[in-house]
Order: C-alpha cells, then sequence, then structure tokens
C-alpha cells in the first residue's frame, strides 16, 4: 500500500533518465541538487528511471552512475530502479480507475493534434530575473477530451491500444519554487487530462515520479527547469492523494548560443567522453559553482581557487549555499568554451 513515509530529516534525491549519455547541462543540475542536499544534512537518493524502455539504452545507468561518483557526487543506499517498482505503480492506477480519476484513451498523437481547436507549441518560460510572479503556457497540444465520457465500470478498449488519462481538477493552482518563485497555472489550458500509462501500459513519467517520491519521503526536488509545467501535473495527483508535496526548485538550463538546450548540434559535451579526454571533474565543478554562484561578491577569484581538490570545491559550496543565490538565468555554453584534457 503506497503511504508517505515518515522522514526524520529532509531528503532529497538525483533521478537520471538512462536514455543516454549524461551532459554538462545535467551535471550542473545534479551539482545544484547534491549541494543543496548536503546544506541542509539531507538524505540523498539515486533513482534510476528507466520506465520510457523503447529509449532506454542498456549502457547508460552505468555510465550515470559512474559519471555521478567521477564529479564526487555521493548518494546514500543502494539506487531505486523504476523498472522493479511496477506493482507500486499499478496500486495507484487501479484505485484511479475505481474513483474514474482516469480514463482510457485510443486517441494518436495526430488524433489530438487535429481535435485540438487551439494547440499550442509553445516552451517553457525562464524563471524569471525577479522575483515577479510566474504563469505558465501549454507546453504541448492541449489534449481536447475526445475519450474523456467513459466512466468506469464501462468495457475497455483492446489491450495495448489505449494509454490511461487522468482526469484534472479545473481549479486554478499555484506553487512556490526555490528559484522561480510564485508559479501560476490555469489546468484546461496549461496542462489538460494527461497520460499517466503508455499504450503498453507501462505507467509513465507522470505517476511513477509521485509515487516514488511518496514512498521515498522525498521533500526537496531539484530539477531542470523545463519541467515547470510538469510539475502542476504532478501535483495534480499529490492533490488526488491528498499528499504534501515537496519544495521545487527549477533550475535553469544550460543551453547553446543559438538559445537551445544542449544537443550534439552544440558540440559533444558528454561527460564520458570528458572523462575520457582526461578533464579533470574540478573543472566542470568549477564551472557549474562559478555559473550557479559566481555572482555573489564573496565568491573566490579563480586565481584563488586555482588550487581547489574536488572535495574543497564541495565543501565551499555546501558551506555557503543558499537558493537566494542561484541564479535564475539559463546559461549558455559555448563550444570554444569546452573543456579541453
Amino acid at each position: 500500500m503506497l503511504s508517505q513515509t515518515t522522514a526524520t530529516k529532509s531528503v532529497c534525491r538525483l533521478a537520471p533518465s538512462p536514455t543516454g549519455a549524461q551532459h554538462l547541462g545535467n551535471a550542473r543540475t545534479f551539482l545544484i541538487a547534491y549541494w543543496s542536499a548536503r546544506a541542509q544534512n539531507a538524505r540523498l537518493l539515486l533513482r534510476i528511471e528507466d520506465i520510457d524502455s523503447p529509449r532506454v539504452k542498456p549502457w547508460a545507468t552505468q555510465q550515470a552512475i559512474e559519471d555521478l561518483a567521477w564529479l564526487g557526487i555521493e548518494h546514500d543506499g543502494s539506487p531505486i530502479i523504476q523498472t522493479q517498482r511496477t506493482e507500486l505503480y499499478q496500486e495507484l492506477l487501479d484505485r484511479l480507475l475505481a474513483d474514474d480519476r482516469v480514463y482510457p484513451c485510443t486517441c494518436s498523437r495526430k488524433d489530438i493534434e487535429t481535435a485540438a481547436s487551439a494547440p499550442h507549441e509553445q516552451r517553457p518560460p525562464s524563471a524569471p530575473s525577479s522575483d515577479a510572479e510566474l504563469t505558465v503556457d501549454a507546453e504541448t497540444t492541449i489534449y481536447p477530451g475526445t475519450c474523456s465520457g467513459w466512466r468506469f465500470g464501462e468495457a475497455m478498449p483492446e489491450e495495448g491500444s489505449y494509454c490511461l488519462r487522468f482526469r484534472i481538477d479545473p481549479a486554478p493552482m499555484s506553487f512556490d519554487d526555490q528559484i522561480a518563485g510564485r508559479v501560476h497555472c490555469v489546468p484546461t489550458t496549461a496542462i489538460g487530462d494527461f497520460p499517466v500509462t503508455r499504450k503498453e501500459g507501462v505507467a509513465a513519467y507522470q505517476l511513477a515520479v509521485v509515487v516514488d517520491d511518496i514512498d521515498a519521503g522525498v521533500t526537496e526536488v531539484v530539477r531542470g527547469d523545463d519541467l515547470l509545467v510538469s510539475t502542476f501535473r504532478q501535483l495534480q495527483i499529490y492533490h488526488y492523494l491528498d499528499a504534501p508535496p515537496p519544495t521545487y526548485a527549477h533550475v535553469p538550463l544550460v543551453v547553446g548560443e543559438d538559445g537551445r538546450r544542449l544537443a550534439k548540434r552544440h558540440g559533444d559535451t558528454r561527460l564520458s567522453q570528458y572523462r575520457e579526454q582526461g578533464v579533470a571533474p574540478e573543472t566542470i565543478v568549477a564551472w557549474a559553482a562559478r555559473s550557479a554562484m559566481g555572482t555573489q561578491e564573496t565568491f573566490p577569484s579563480q586565481t584563488e581557487t586555482a588550487g581547489w581538490d574536488l572535495r574543497r570545491w564541495h565543501d565551499e559550496m555546501i558551506a555557503r549555499f543558499d537558493w537566494s543565490q542561484i541564479s535564475r538565468e539559463r546559461v549558455c555554453f559555448n563550444e570554444s568554451d569546452g573543456f579541453g584534457g
């Protein structure tokens, strides 16, 4: 039975997805999460989010673990593997079905795009540079409710032909983010009814992450600001379960000179590639630290930090960590600024 763990202290988590190699942007988010966790003497869990099976690479889990260790990021306990937790996800899915909070949806992506009267293809907004409040827009086409007339007890479609879609509560929502500040959402125009399984019947990300965080008693979630809109989907599930959500911190993404998130078009920024080239992990950690907190007037100069080893960098960042000092601007990475071996 899913129940909230009674935490004796704060619990944070790292949650790499083994769908490919971890890159500089991932490293910066993981490092900020690590510094925050250790600054509050929190337990730091490692969860491998491998339920997206068609995209999972068999080598990527071990590589992610090695990347974290190379950066000096230490987690507590054995890794949590999502594909080993399917029974727990199914338990919640059964409950949602019985409560008529989900329904089978046979629509294809093309069906949804065709039926939606006002599709949105806007990117989630960047975190503001001031304390202004933020209202999120849709990040995808809003589901038009084609299959929402189904009610519990009616016949289910053919197995493998549908996903289960969560019926949203349309009431306006908001939460306080450690970086973005107060964030607002109108569910009917920003998220719509959303999938909690894939058509193969496997739990989808939005449901699995909530189940895992509640089960582990997670109190703080640090991740990229591309997931800002997804937070409202997850909060819908928290509200359904009457469970207190964690504190969120959506870290601005690392982008290329074109303003788009890091990808192969911006050069090879894989952590494994830097390791193979003999780049010192201190180089990556120093870059992440300066981009995150280098605006502080008291932050040591490059001359002062020239001799710092990995342990010194982490100790210094943990000692001075303060969410109010973390940069709210996206970081632009230029390939010419790359880290030579």
